[in-house]
């Protein structure tokens, strides 16, 4: 297996749990969620590392001007610290690294997925006083700052590029052929950023099946969240069941079944079916 490693089993049930009550807080922590995402990819990632991980972003919101003025201005300034000073920005090759996904990598490396960059942007510029979001356009996560009356859109990936109206058109029309729309600008919430992070996790693990291990801790994060779709049990039932572990991915398998036979039975008979074979795989 090639690194990062997990973490041992107990290590992994104690993220789990600290995951779960900070996604369900009243306020949940976009960088704390992230490094317990990065500390269930990589074993290596002990309580200092999240520690300094946490430390180094006040250590760079630190470094910006003192109210630097309107939301073009913040931009502006988190661009020259960040992207042009402190060298943070993406490549195509980070679509290939599960490293990209990780906080505390993207921290160490200045590399990293669109929306990761985004969180360190967001985390900066949050933890010293700016009006930031994230804002999920399709195919492509951007930070906003300021009221949605005079909201200024920056591309971390591009190193902080500041767009204009006409870059975010452009995107949107690349991402899926048709005009952007309003609810496109929307901030996300952090439980938002977060599933976004997970999806490009599993995405990055369906594409390596030697990699079940990702894909199967992606899932379970998952299903930690308050709202998640059904269909992610079936998902880890399968990776179960891929894995090896037949009783368990059967058992969810059967769990599934019954959520799914309230609205289509033969659907959920087809499930029993595979729940079955899955059984049978002991013999």
């Amino acid at each position: 297996m090639r690194p990062p490693y997990p973490p041992p089993p107990e290590r992994s049930a104690e993220l789990r749990r600290r995951f779960a009550e900070e996604a369900r807080s009243e306020r949940p922590d976009l960088s704390t969620l992230c490094l317990l995402v990065g500390a269930e990819a990589d074993g290596a990632l002990d309580e200092a590392g999240i520690d300094a991980a946490q430390i180094e972003l006040d250590e760079l919101a630190g470094q910006l001007p003192f109210r630097p003025g309107g939301p073009r201005s913040w931009a502006v300034a988190l661009r020259e610290l960040l992207g042009d000073r402190c060298g943070f920005r993406g490549w195509a090759t980070d679509y290939r690294r599960l490293e990209s996904s990780l906080l505390h990598e993207v921290l160490r490396r200045r590399r990293g997925l669109p929306i990761l960059l985004s969180v360190v942007w967001m985390e900066v510029a949050r933890r010293a006083g700016a009006h930031v979001y994230g804002v999920a356009l399709p195919g492509h996560f951007v930070v906003g700052f300021g009221d949605a009356e005079e909201q200024v859109l920056a591309d971390p990936f591009a190193g902080g590029r500041v767009l204009s109206g006409g870059d975010v058109e452009l995107m949107v029309a690349g991402a899926t052929g048709a005009a952007l729309q309003p609810s496109m600008l929307a901030p996300a919430d952090p439980l938002e950023v977060v599933v976004r992070i997970l999806n490009n996790v599993r995405a990055w693990a369906a594409a390596r099946p030697e990699r079940s291990d990702v894909a199967l801790w992606g899932v379970e994060l998952s299903l930690l969240l308050p709202s998640h779709p059904a269909r992610l049990r079936y998902e880890r039932a399968q990776l179960l069941v891929r894995r090896g572990d037949f009783l368990r991915g059967a058992a969810e398998l059967e769990a599934y079944a019954e959520v799914v036979g309230a609205v289509d039975e033969a659907a959920a008979e087809k499930v029993r079916g595979q729940a079955h074979g899955a059984r049978a795989m002991l013999n």
